[in-house]
């Protein structure tokens, strides 16, 4: 492989990635990870690096298994600080000399960590370094969302954002965020990075998986024996603290006391914390109000069944759950963090603590009663949940397609190229 510091600027080149996620655990950052290498695959030679996915989260391997993708597997690397980074990022060095990338591409808070402290190592660690002549391989980092607040203690917080600011600074050319308000709150709210560095990508999906999402709309309501005049709600994702599942089963709690429809919640993925979360819906008095479905790979079927698509997180990038709650034409409600803000778009009036948006429903306030309310709103509005589903649909399509995705990315990296050139 021709390194970048040799590229005659008449030729065409095939680069070569080096793209590392923490851990191929269910969520969006898996996939958008395999979707890239898949997707770009033509035009560039990549390879996926991974660490192992901790017991007690669903492993979403299969994911790559199935475009034909084999990741490459560091042990070593996992989601919490440890004594291990230090073999990580040295084995990312050693990976880095011998792959020699025009690209590293970091997804995900600890890749991004290990993966540029490499790269660090490797950009200067050459005896043309002595002459001012590094190693001139381009680094980027995506965002996904960030753990600057809602996940660890004060002071962990802020040892990990200083750690991103010196990163940002001394190891990093680009860095992607996944939606304005993303951009916003890391660059302008948190101060890491300079805005010259960022590139806005939002999420691409599949559309075509849920073209014909009304053909499916009882695969699961059959299933799972629900009438026609059965209100289905359901939040998607894994069961971790900063996804908020005991807000939602409290909002659940508080719904059933001001509405009259016949409803059932249900919940789709899998964590550590569901015994706790079932042990709370059973204090909530909602032992038969309530379904722990677990982890599922048919989003096709699922999201068509239900008639309201909650979110009740604290921090978010730009939650995939509601995007492909919009592709399939459900009404969304969330809370307002990160990414969702700009996902729902402009308010068009207020009351009783939520917005009411072009394309959702957005909670303000922390607090059960309040996005009962806004639930309870969407149950009795059928217009309303009409119009905003409708227009969700259309904004996914528009905006949001795999198609788009790999073409900004292979855009940004062919603009990284022609700056790394002489």
């Amino acid at each position: 492989m021709i390194e970048c510091e040799r590229f005659p600027p008449t030729k065409t080149f095939r680069m070569k990635v080096l793209r590392i996620i923490a851990r191929l655990n269910v969520g969006g950052p898996a996939r958008h990870v395999v979707w890239l290498t898949e997707g770009l695959r033509h035009d560039y030679e990549t390879l996926l690096v991974a660490g192992v996915v901790p017991p007690g989260e669903d492993d979403m391997s299969y994911v790559a298994a199935n475009a034909g993708i084999e990741p490459m597997i560091l042990r070593e690397m996992s989601r919490e600080i440890s004594p291990k980074d230090a073999i990580t990022v040295w084995k990312l060095y050693r990976l880095m000399l011998r792959e020699r990338p025009d690209i590293v591409h970091t997804h995900t808070a600890k890749a991004g960590t290990v993966g540029r402290v490499a790269g660090l190592l490797y950009r200067w660690m050459t005896p043309a370094s002595l002459v001012g002549r590094p190693r001139r391989c381009r680094f980027v980092h995506t965002y996904h969302g960030h753990v600057f607040h809602s996940y660890y203690s004060p002071n962990k917080t802020r040892l990990l954002l200083a750690v991103e600011k010196f990163l940002a600074r001394l190891a990093t050319d680009r860095i992607v965020v996944i939606s304005r308000q993303q951009r916003q709150e890391i660059n302008e709210n948190f101060r890491v990075g300079r805005s010259h560095q960022f590139a806005v990508i939002p999420l691409g999906i599949d559309l075509g998986v849920y073209a014909d999402w009304e053909a499916r709309r009882n695969a699961l309501r059959t299933e799972l024996s629900a009438t026609s005049d059965e209100v289905l709600i359901g939040i998607v994702g894994r069961l971790t603290e900063i996804k908020n599942h005991q807000g939602f089963l409290d909002a659940a709690a508080e719904l059933k006391k001001i509405s009259r429809a016949k409803i059932r919640f249900l919940v789709i993925g899998d964590g550590g914390l569901r015994p706790q979360l079932e042990s709370h819906a059973n204090e909530l008095g909602l032992r038969d109000d309530v379904l722990f479905l677990g982890s599922r790979s048919d989003p096709e079927n699922f999201y068509p069944a239900l008639d309201i698509v909650a979110l009740t997180s604290l921090n978010e990038g730009t939650p995939l759950s509601l995007i492909e709650a919009m592709a399939n034409e459900r009404p969304v409600i969330a809370t307002a963090v990160g990414g969702v803000v700009d996902l729902l778009g402009q308010k068009t009036s207020s009351a009783d603590g939520f917005h009411i948006c072009e394309r959702g429903v957005l909670v303000e306030e922390k607090d059960a009663a309040t996005f009962a309310k806004g639930l309870d709103l969407l149950i009795t509005d059928e217009s309303l949940r009409h119009e905003i589903a409708t227009r969700g649909r259309e904004f996914v399509e528009k905006n949001y397609s795999k198609e788009r995705l790999l073409r900004d990315v292979a855009s940004l990296y062919q603009q990284m190229l022609s700056e790394a050139r002489p």
